[in-house]
């Protein structure tokens, strides 16, 4: 039995949300549309970044504490057992509290955004934080920029959905939720806007970036007020750029290039195996987890997010790095420091894997960070070791490969060029982080058209953000333009029956139909049009005497852009559509324009 407290206070919270959702709703009436969205994307920008305060500070105390016990007791026991606790966790809370089923990856919001109107299902706003909390903020190889991403999205789209805006509305606020988000994540303000722009909306006007601006600014401030420094991610001692080096920063974009795709395809194997794998789901996540302690027990680094160990980079003592492993007593050779980092870089797309794949949650927005701190870092120290360069600043390489793989594995340069610039507090590194970013962008796209998230995505024909119209068209719901009342015929009538239904319906394409309801052919009135005109033919020839195969048939599944390839093949305006083997009904290209021009109408914000 609850006691009278928590019941009272219970009451309160309701008393005061019913009060709150009042006043939002009388603004909603007195001010102007506009102005009401200004409201609205600085609540979502609040609401964003404290969600944000919340998973930044559990996942940072929980590392402080790791670290502490597993120095106390000089054995990182402690980092083994909690990742396998935190998987285990998750998929427990998935499995009873969120119905089994939880939407992860930013590629979600892709789809929420061209098939769904921008509507996201209202549990987001807590099931991502809950699940990442435990996943990665008991050390699970993963990142929270994702769930971070995803719960934004949601408070953006649930509060448009709550005071009843319009769907560009909806979706314009999903975006303000985004770019909270990440400002609020990183205190990058810009890097979220251009996010949210660059990878969540592709059509977009000037005039929806100020909210976009507001949403971002106000995350950003809330953060910068509430959480310290610790958590967040900065760099204190990056050195001016030298043109010199510029050589070395197009090696580095060319090598973070190829280690982008490199991380994407493996992490795509590792997921697409556990995906594959007939256990259990609580077998399943003890048999990733495992596998991930054993990592961690080797390679410590690997523990949670990794940005404590991308600021050990950035400083003067680096091999503090190998501090609680096996090699702790060689942390002072170089090169033993130098192959210990490559072989992070080669492992940290296997880490994230096993703990995804095996029901945990989190994403790759952090893992891309960590993977290019030790990829910049490894390229500088090889230089310097071998003496092929021995001046190359290692701090600005370890911070510039950080955008060079974000901007390989998202397809997001200028996010990535901002992102870095914000988090060093100034853009003394611009030129190399547009060099590196650019080169690493050419190089990832030679060899993945489509961006980590929306690979998966584009595979099913789902979405595709980077081109309107694809993303207009896959929105489209084609099975529901079908014009399934039609008239049709067998291939044993006479034309004479064919003319009796034809004279009450303006139909001019009559499919076929066997007593099984399949289709075996069609009537093109053009084509019948003479014998019609005839009494004597028409009473004695039979329809499978006049009938032709279709030019092409649609199939129920077929995806929009394949349907709109089948009407410019065959310069038709209307096909037969089929599902499951039997006759559906007849699809207009007209129908579909139509539709198109509705949807291009709503989705456009302006």
């Amino acid at each position: 039995m609850p006691n009278r407290k928590s019941v009272s206070l219970q009451l309160l919270f309701r008393k005061l949300a019913r009060n709150f959702e009042s006043i939002v709703f009388l603004c909603k009436q007195l001010l102007s549309e506009r102005n009401f969205i200004y409201l609205s994307c600085v609540l979502v920008g609040i609401s964003c970044a404290l969600a944000v305060i919340v998973l930044k500070s559990f996942a940072h105390n929980v590392f402080v504490f790791a670290n502490y016990v597993n120095g106390f007791l000089k054995f990182p026991f402690f980092s083994i057992l909690l990742p396998i606790i935190g998987i285990l966790l998750t998929v427990f809370v998935i499995r009873r509290v969120l119905n089994g089923k939880l939407e992860k990856g930013s590629s979600k919001i892709l789809y929420a955004v061209a098939k769904k109107g921008g509507i996201i299902p209202k549990k987001q706003m807590y099931a991502q934080i809950i699940t990442s909390s435990l996943t990665v903020g008991l050390g699970g190889s993963a990142g929270l920029e994702s769930p971070i991403v995803i719960t934004g999205a949601a408070f953006g789209s649930n509060f448009a959905q709550k005071y009843k805006l319009s769907q560009k509305d909806r979706i314009l606020l999903l975006a303000c939720g985004v770019a909270a988000g990440i400002g609020a994540a990183f205190n990058a303000p810009i890097a979220g806007v251009l996010f949210a722009v660059e990878v969540i909306l592709t059509d977009v006007s000037i005039s929806a970036f100020i909210p976009i601006i507001i949403s971002g600014a106000t995350g950003a401030l809330v953060s910068k007020v509430i959480l310290s420094q610790d958590v967040l991610m900065s760099f204190k001692n990056v050195q001016e750029f030298n043109y010199h080096n510029t050589l070395y920063y197009i090696i580095l974009g060319i090598l973070a290039g190829f280690v982008s795709v490199y991380h994407a395809r493996n992490f795509r194997k590792i997921d697409s195996f556990f995906n594959k794998l007939k256990m259990g789901v609580y077998k399943k996540a003890l048999f990733g987890a495992s596998i991930l302690a054993l990592l961690i027990f080797v390679f410590p680094v690997l523990f949670g997010e990794g940005y404590e160990s991308i600021k050990i980079l950035s400083t003067s003592n680096p091999e503090n790095l190998l501090n609680h492993t096996f090699l702790e007593d060689y942390k002072n050779k170089s090169w033993i420091l130098l192959v210990f980092v490559g072989i992070i870089v080669l492992l940290k797309s296997f880490a994230t894997g096993l703990t995804l794949g095996s029901g945990g949650n989190g994403g790759n927005f952090a893992p891309s960070l960590f993977v290019g701190s030790y990829l910049g870092f490894f390229v500088a120290k090889f230089m310097d070791i071998t003496h092929i360069n021995t001046h190359l600043p290692v701090t600005n390489f370890a911070i510039v490969g950080m955008a060079g793989i974000l901007s390989g594995l998202f397809h997001a340069p200028l996010t990535a060029i901002f992102l870095i610039g914000e988090i060093t507090g100034g853009y003394d590194l611009m030129v190399p982080l547009m060099i590196v970013s650019s080169i690493s962008y050419a190089v990832s796209k030679q060899f993945e058209k489509h961006s980590m998230d929306v690979k998966a995505l584009a595979d099913k024909g789902e979405v595709f953000t980077s081109d309107k119209d694809k993303n207009i068209l896959q929105s489209i719901d084609f099975l529901k333009l079908v014009e399934t009342e039609v008239v049709s015929i067998s291939e044993e009538k006479s034309l004479q029956n064919l003319v009796e239904h034809l004279a009450t319906s303006s139909q001019h394409l009559i499919p076929v139909l066997d007593e099984k309801n399949k289709l075996i052919g069609v009537v093109d009135f053009e084509i019948v049009r003479p014998i019609i005109f005839n009494s004597f033919r028409i009473k004695f020839t039979m329809v499978k005497e006049v009938m032709s195969q279709p030019k092409i048939i649609i199939h129920h599944d077929d995806g929009m852009e394949i349907i709109m390839e089948k009407f410019e093949t065959t310069h038709e305006t209307l096909l037969p559509v089929t599902k499951n083997g039997k006759f559906f009904g007849l699809i207009s290209k007209i129908t579909i324009l139509e539709a198109y021009r509705e949807k291009l109408k709503e989705m456009v914000i302006e």
